[in-house]
């Protein structure tokens, strides 16, 4: 049975990756959730209101972007989860180091929430270098982003720099 899932994350920038496992999410699920998550303490490059923006665009055109929502929230992601209907948390796992941060994050959650449960979905292979970490650090340094993140986000991650530097 396919229902409601939500695909969390602070997509600070949206990469390449994250659009391969969200595509791959909505072969799995009716619906997909994709929450932004929102953390005042944390110095981002786009603001949430940016960030939704972003990722809409990569919906357009694509066959399946009609069966994703796009959310943004702040506090507990159960919490989140529970209000949006959803029962499964989408989790991108690149690296082992990735695992047991979430895996502990995993546990975590069902301790709160025992009925919604985690799937982890590992991006193309080709993919799973990438990190919005490692392609901040790109662009700030003004290196090619083609293969990093969809072209508007490029676009947009150089233009966000540029504004902001002295």
């Amino acid at each position: 049975m396919k229902h409601i899932a939500l695909y969390p994350g602070s997509f600070d920038p949206f990469t390449n990756g994250h659009l391969d496992i969200l595509k791959r999410a909505t072969n799995l699920f009716e619906k997909v959730i994709v929450t932004v998550a929102v953390n005042n303490e944390k110095e981002s490059i786009f603001n949430g209101k940016e960030r939704i923006r972003l990722i809409e665009e990569c919906l357009t055109g694509t066959p399946w972007g009609a069966r994703v929502k796009i959310t943004q929230f702040t506090g507990l992601l159960v919490d989140h989860a529970k209000k949006m209907g959803a029962h499964t948390l989408i989790r991108g796992v690149r690296q082992i180091s990735d695992f047991e941060y979430e895996f502990r994050m995993a546990l975590t959650n069902k301790r709160l929430a025992p009925n919604i449960d985690t799937i982890f979905l590992m991006p193309d292979e080709q993919l799973t270098f990438i990190s919005a970490s490692l392609v901040k650090e790109v662009a700030f340094w003004g290196g090619d982003l083609n293969s990093f993140v969809p072209k508007h986000v490029e676009k947009a991650l150089k233009e966000k720099l540029q504004n902001s530097s002295p």
